[in-house]
């Protein structure tokens, strides 16, 4: 029987502005199990990225408990979600979000310093190796194309061997041949890592690479069928 990694159970989050209150998420539930891979699929506006800042733990949902690898994140402070973070979970983003003053070499082992760890470049390399750009590991993000960044991006999220990975809509920057070439990346280190694979996309093609596919509408969420 597979475990469950992520466990939400009615989850809502509303935001308050000045003149109104704002509800993204409403009643949401779901299970994702240990080494599989679930895409949440929905038009821009729909809620996914919230709900997947609030499974990652980068925020708390207003009502409703969250449980990340055994954790109840839903009920940790700031500092305490942070570590679990950076001990479990990789993230990869549209933005890349490279640090553009560091290497491709030192942006991957990045992670090992935010875990007050003494840097593993050899693995580093190994990575940069698999992502095909151990030749660039002395370049500037600045001096990648969009798509070398991407991949320097998904090497660094595997860093920490990670029981988790989030990628929010880790193409959505990237030309269609480019794009392609990432995702085959993304998911042959995934399958070859065992991880579990969160993937907030709206693209359909993309997501049906994935084992399951979430349907985000308005703030609720439903699974999609083969039917559909």
């Amino acid at each position: 029987m597979r475990s469950t990694i992520i466990k939400a159970e009615s989850i809502n989050k509303v935001v308050s502005t000045k003149s109104e209150s704002l509800t993204i998420l409403k009643n949401v539930s779901l299970d994702i199990y240990q080494g599989e891979t679930v895409a949440i699929v929905g038009t821009s506006g729909a809620g996914k990225t919230t709900l997947m800042t609030l499974l990652a733990g980068l925020d708390r949902p207003s009502e409703g408990r969250i449980s990340l690898l055994g954790n109840t994140i839903s009920e940790l402070d700031d500092e305490e979600r942070a570590a679990i973070r950076s001990q479990n979970v990789g993230f990869v983003f549209q933005s890349f979000l490279l640090i553009p003053s560091l290497t491709a070499l030192d942006n991957v082992t990045l992670p090992c310093l935010l875990r007050g760890e003494k840097e593993d470049q050899k693995q580093a390399l190994r990575l940069l190796d698999s992502v095909g750009l151990k030749d660039r590991a002395d370049h500037l993000p600045s001096q990648l194309s969009g798509g070398e960044q991407q991949r320097v991006s998904i090497a660094r999220a595997f860093m920490t061997n990670p029981d988790v990975l989030f990628a929010d809509e880790p193409t959505g920057n990237l030309d269609q041949k480019t794009a392609q070439k990432v995702v085959e990346l993304l998911f042959d280190l995934n399958a070859k890592h065992g991880t579990t694979l969160v993937l907030v996309t709206h693209d359909l093609a993309l997501a049906d690479k994935c084992d399951r596919v979430l349907l985000m509408n308005n703030g609720t969420l439903k699974e999609s069928t083969d039917e559909q």
